[in-house]
């Protein structure tokens, strides 16, 4: 049986902490799928388009064209857990990077669990280069002029500076 694993974001933008849970996954999964929430009121840095872009762009760069393709990315605005479902993922994948993380995870894992019980949630460590990066801090020091090049995929840092300094 091949091993699907959803796993659930923003990637708005993908960071260096997305590629290390994403590279964590790959080693656990056949094929992986990015599920991107995309929500009609929000208003993110980057389209849907440009994130799928960014998120093989940075895959590949990460690991190589061969594992890149076992790699899918997907849009959602309803329950992660219903897109698990229809994708036919059997694990649900949630990066933690410190006891917060987990609390609010594990209370998401019970509600999933209770919807879906035939999809397991797996809780993966974020390793401690990249435990302190969030796409929102990410966003925000880009945003205020900062270099956040250190916190991203080489592939996302030109990007990311030109679409702040595009104002879009």
């Amino acid at each position: 049986m091949k091993r699907i694993a959803l796993y659930p974001g923003s990637f708005d933008p993908v960071t260096n902490g997305h590629i290390d849970i994403l590279r964590q996954t790959l080693a656990l999964a056949d094929e992986v799928i990015v599920a991107i929430g995309v929500h009609p009121g929000k208003k993110p840095l980057f389209s849907f388009e440009q994130r799928v872009e960014l998120i093989h762009a940075a895959a590949r760069d990460a690991f190589g064209a061969v594992e890149n393709e076992r790699i899918r990315v997907v849009a959602f605005s309803n329950l992660v857990i219903e897109v698990a479902r229809a994708e036919g993922a059997q694990y649900l994948i949630r990066g933690l990077r410190d006891g917060t993380d987990l609390d609010y995870e594990m209370q998401m894992a019970g509600m999933n669990g209770t919807l879906a019980p035939e999809i397991q949630t797996v809780f993966l460590p974020a390793s401690p280069t990249s435990r302190h990066i969030t796409a929102t801090l990410v966003r925000q020091i880009a945003q205020m002029g900062g270099n956040a090049a250190a916190f991203v995929p080489k592939a996302v840092a030109g990007p990311l500076a030109e679409i702040v300094k595009s104002g879009d």
